[in-house]
This record gives structure tokens, C-alpha cells and sequence, in this order.
């Protein structure tokens, strides 16, 4: 096992989270963290695609890993993890976008 798999295993074990809430968590982190980071819009495309990579990233990641191990692969269950991963980004931007969920008051302005 290398050293990706330990972590999210460590991480799941020692912050009594299900795989899945470590998706989002992480996807969220990510996602507000280089939006805050690079002073980018999050209604713009910018930190969404940040987040796609690394969901992308480490699915392949988990793939090769599965692969290499000889353990069966069933394709949803990444499909399902992408879902987990990306589904809070695409809300949050087409919240930011196409709402004024995220204007400030009174100013126009929107994050």
C-alpha cells in the first residue's frame, strides 16, 4: 500500500469519517482554499477545475492502485466518488453565478 491509500485510510480511522465524507471534506477544502489562495472568484471556473483535477488525479491514482493489488474494479464506485468530490463545487459556483446567494449586501458585489 502506498502512501495515498495510508493517508486516506489514517484520515477515515482517526477522524471517524466514511470514505465518502473525506471526498467531500477534502473537495471543499480544496475548493475554498485556492479560491482564497489565488484571489479567484468562486463563481468563475477557476476553483472548480482546480477540484475536477485532483478528483481526476486521484481517482486514476486509486485505479492503478486497485489494478496493481489484482482487486476487482467496479467502475461506479469511481463514478461515485467523482460525484461525492465534485457535487458541493458545482453547487456552490452555479450558486455564486447565477444567484445572490453570494452578493454582499448592499454593494452589488459578488464573491
Amino acid at each position: 500500500m502506498n502512501i495515498f491509500q495510508e493517508t486516506k485510510l489514517w484520515l477515515v480511522e482517526h477522524l471517524l469519517l466514511a470514505k465518502d465524507a473525506l471526498h467531500i471534506y477534502v473537495a471543499l477544502i480544496l475548493f475554498f482554499g485556492v479560491a482564497l489562495a489565488f484571489r479567484w472568484r468562486i463563481g468563475g471556473w477557476k476553483p472548480w477545475a482546480v477540484v475536477l483535477a485532483a478528483a481526476l488525479a486521484g481517482e486514476a491514482w486509486d485505479i492503478i492502485d486497485t489494478a496493481r493489488a489484482g482487486i476487482p474494479q467496479l467502475p461506479w464506485e469511481n463514478l461515485k466518488d467523482i460525484w461525492n468530490t465534485m457535487f458541493w463545487p458545482i453547487a456552490i459556483t452555479a450558486l455564486a453565478r447565477w444567484t445572490r446567494v453570494f452578493e454582499r449586501e448592499g454593494s452589488g458585489d459578488r464573491f
